[in-house]
């Protein structure tokens, strides 16, 4: 069986919500998340521009607007009733 990664970078993406934190204040605020997910696809997020490089010695990742957009939309679609 060969799994859909897209479909794995979307649940991927949308638990990054669960654990996501702003560091910061006003416009300089960023959105921060715990990267404790598989690094193949948090690669991948990265690649695709939702997430700031995982390869970093930070312990979590920076989500663009967009990633953060996209985490929370992923979230409600995937987990909320």
């Amino acid at each position: 069986m060969k799994p859909n990664l897209d479909r794995v970078d979307d649940a991927v993406l949308a638990l990054l919500y669960l654990t996501n934190f702003t560091e910061g204040k006003g416009e300089l605020a960023l959105a921060r998340a715990w990267k404790g997910h598989d690094w193949d696809a948090l690669d991948r997020l990265h690649k695709k521009c939702l997430i700031s490089d995982p390869k970093k010695k930070a312990k979590s990742v920076v989500l663009s607007q967009e990633g953060r957009r996209l985490s929370e939309e992923l979230f409600r679609r995937l987990f909320c009733e």
